[in-house]
């Protein structure tokens, strides 16, 4: 079968299309064949090795963490989804694969696709929206009346996190340009700060929390903008003891060198009076379930920036690289 693998870590070079051998589901586990697979900047930073203390893959190895398709063989003691079944999830941390024909997945992991939902569409909820899903209402804890600022809007995870903290309840405060403007209130942003030319710290009253979807010097500006015992929660910022404890499986030795890595940032977000939190989610069907279901009552809408045929990935990789897509970058393939 065709696959997209990564035989070192590097430069877009590093990871090439070849003929690998179909994958063979275990105990618990399901093949599926792949019918669409979304990009998250997360690839390419495996591809970078940018990743390594914390994913320990065995090389050469297929990439790709999000996919949707039809089940075609079950392991031993999978039982849930029968074959011809449509199904989408973010596949395991230990074994990724979605840029393939064929892909094994661990069964929780895994959900129905609703009748009224395409492959594409399907393809483009689980990591994105299982991320935006677990910062905004398990980590901050997000409720009616809740005022979020969400950094980063218009990108994959920010459309998906405006929806969904609307859905909490929240009062959602967001950056993006002026290009993204339009989107980002179409996904039900209350206040829209363009960041090309303003300031948020300068325009806003303090926010109950932060989702920070930029890191660096955005994410040092955030601490300043939300209330005395918040939380500010990144995905790009530098990870925290709480990522190898709690995300990683309890990795203490990890969690020792996050405590060294995060002290600027940790130390910053304390003279604020505000608690630091980098997210590294977890898949789980039965929380992707839940997105399915709010996709098909049209609570959340997907935004699909570009698709581009499975044979063509370089060229769907090199334009996630560049960073200005609007929502999801996905590939398909043929059924």
């Amino acid at each position: 079968m065709k696959a997209y693998t990564l035989t070192g870590y590097g430069d877009a070079s590093k990871a090439q299309m070849r003929e690998v051998e179909r994958p063979v589901p275990g105990p618990g586990e399901v093949l599926v064949r792949v019918r669409a697979a979304g990009l998250n900047p997360v690839d390419y930073k495996i591809r970078d090795g940018m990743l390594k203390p914390i994913l320990r893959l065995d090389l050469p190895t297929t990439l790709g963490n999000e996919l949707a398709g039809v089940v075609e063989a079950n392991g031993k003691g999978a039982r849930r989804f029968l074959p011809g079944n449509r199904v989408m999830a973010r596949v395991g941390k230990e074994r990724l694969g979605a840029f393939a024909e064929y892909a094994v997945v661990r069964e929780e992991f895994l959900t129905d696709i609703p009748e009224s939902l395409d492959f594409k569409t399907a393809a483009a909820i689980p990591l994105a929206g299982l991320t935006a899903l677990q910062a905004l209402r398990d980590e901050l804890q997000v409720k009616p009346g809740f005022r979020v600022l969400i950094t980063g809007g218009a990108g994959g995870v920010g459309t998906f996190a405006i929806q969904i903290a609307k859905h909490l309840g929240a009062e959602v405060v967001t950056t993006a340009s002026q290009r993204g403007r339009d989107l980002v209130k179409d996904m039900g942003a209350d206040v829209v700060i363009d960041y090309e030319h303003e300031k948020f710290e300068d325009v806003i009253d303090p926010v109950d929390g932060a989702f920070d979807l930029i890191g660096g010097e955005t994410l040092s500006r955030t601490f300043g903008v939300v209330k005395k015992g918040g939380r500010v929660v990144s995905i790009a910022g530098m990870p925290e003891p709480r990522t190898a404890t709690k995300d990683l499986d309890g990795r203490y030795g990890l969690a020792a060198t996050f405590w060294f890595a995060s002290l600027k940032f940790r130390a910053h977000a304390a003279r604020a009076g505000v608690d630091y939190r980098y997210l590294f989610m977890h898949p789980s069907g039965s929380e992707l379930a839940y997105l399915a279901e709010m996709a098909h009552r049209r609570l959340l809408k997907p935004v699909i920036d570009s698709t581009y045929p499975f044979e063509k990935i370089d060229e769907a990789m090199a334009e996630l690289e560049e960073g200005h897509a609007k929502g999801k970058i996905v590939v398909t393939l043929d059924g």
